[in-house]
């Protein structure tokens, strides 16, 4: 199959799948259209995945509010709505993405040893398997 064949074969399913082609996949050199849909439709659009699609939106939009993306914010937050999410999680997505982000900036500005972290943290974890482990035996 041709290059072109492959570009609108890409472009009927995407207007099939979302009722249009938005721009962006318009843009999208010819060689590349067909894999770059391919990704985004199993990756994204899928529900077939590990993640569940609502837990994918509601990652993409922390990751989207994080590197300060409006697209992917309006995108990832509208998605998240039609896989289910309610506007507690959204909120709540975007808390934590801003604590994660917070802490990242005061460990990272600080250059805490992070051998030192891990090994920390390995032992809160072992810790709170104990508890959580005692619990439910309990």
């Amino acid at each position: 199959m041709s290059v072109a064949e492959n570009r609108r074969e890409a472009d009927r399913d995407i207007e099939e799948t979302l009722g249009l082609v938005p721009e962006f996949f318009q843009r999208v050199p010819d060689y590349l259209l067909p894999t770059e849909w391919a990704s985004f439709k199993s990756l994204q659009l899928s529900d077939q995945t590990a993640i569940p699609n609502k837990y994918k939106e509601m990652i993409g939009l922390a990751v989207s509010g994080a590197t300060r993306c409006r697209y992917c914010c309006y995108f990832h937050t509208e998605a998240a709505r039609l896989f289910g999410a309610t506007e507690d999680e959204i909120t709540e997505t975007a808390l934590i993405a801003k604590n994660t982000m917070g802490w990242s900036t005061y460990l990272n500005t600080l250059q805490f040893d992070y051998d030192a972290f891990t090994v920390e943290f390995d032992q809160v974890t072992a810790h709170v398997r104990e508890g959580m482990a005692a619990g439910a035996a309990a």
